[in-house]
């Protein structure tokens, strides 16, 4: 047969703690082991980081050097354009002075030959 246990209110309660603490030890943070090589990862990390920026500060640097001579070779362009406009511009005043002063001279020539037939 088996005996009567006896287990009391206090001893039920006692139980019930022991087992909570158990089941919240389960959830609780163990120590860490710390890995041997971490000061060397990230002194590994931050020579990776400069050479990346040293790498895309150099990129930028070409590509705003390659913009520099894309815009002076377009203000040199436009330069050169403005410039033939002006060399058009003054041939084309030249040809019409050069008319009105031939026609400046006929008409003083023609003036000159009525004066001339008349005397």
């Amino acid at each position: 047969m088996s005996s009567f246990q006896n287990v009391g209110h206090a001893d039920r309660l006692k139980t019930a703690a022991q087992a909570k603490a158990a089941l919240l030890a389960k959830f609780k943070p163990k120590a860490a082991v710390t890995d041997p090589q971490f000061e060397d990862r990230a002194a590994l990390r931050a020579a990776e980081l400069t050479a990346v920026r040293k790498e895309r500060s150099a990129a930028r640097a070409l590509i705003k050097a390659e913009a520099a001579e894309q815009q002076a070779a377009q203000d040199q362009a436009q330069a050169a354009l403005a410039e033939e406009a002006l060399a058009a511009k003054r041939g084309a005043r030249k040809e019409r002075k050069a008319l009105t002063n031939a026609e400046a001279k006929a008409k003083r020539d023609a003036r000159y030959a009525a004066r001339k037939a008349r005397a």
